[in-house]
């Protein structure tokens, strides 16, 4: 039986609460599919396994267009978290650059921001999501292509 089939058939009971057995066929759908994160509600009952490294997993492998001076240089050491003004998604969607298909983009790599300015939407589940300037700062880098799906703590631009 397959980690989805064990699933479906422990959450198709109707037991109160939270039953482990149904978490650890959870964490087998994880491993078989290749999936972050997942959750799944029923009967009252909700439940949410995220896998432990992921995270900073997908952070690290987040697609970044970099130039070949610094692609040349390797004898940098390798940075402990996230890059110092980077921006990441806060959760798991679709990245739109611009308010709607033809608009201008919200920001562009140079421009100015200020607090609050929206940087980018995050279609999650459609609702659309605007992503707010942590801090006032300039556009250094801008690490995601527009309509491109985006992971929790994908790094979507750089902050300066």
């Amino acid at each position: 039986m397959s980690a989805k089939d064990d699933l479906k058939s422990r959450l198709s009971g109707n037991k109160p609460g939270i039953d482990a057995e149904a978490i650890r066929a959870l964490s087998d759908l994880l491993a078989e599919t290749g999936l972050t994160e997942i959750e799944v509600e029923q009967n009252g009952a909700r439940i949410r396994v995220a896998r432990a490294g992921a995270m900073a997993a997908i952070a690290a492998a987040a697609p970044v267009v970099s130039a070949p001076a610094q692609a040349a240089a390797p004898a940098a050491a390798p940075s402990s978290g996230p890059q110092p003004g980077a921006v990441a998604s806060p959760m798991v969607g679709t990245v739109y650059a611009a308010p709607e298909p033809g608009k201008p983009p919200f920001v562009k790599v140079g421009q100015q921001v200020k607090e609050g300015d929206t940087l980018f939407i995050v279609e999650a589940m459609k609702t659309m999501n605007p992503i707010p300037a942590p801090r006032s700062g300039t556009i250094k880098e801008i690490c995601v292509e527009n309509g491109s799906p985006v992971e929790f703590g994908q790094i979507l631009l750089i902050l300066g």
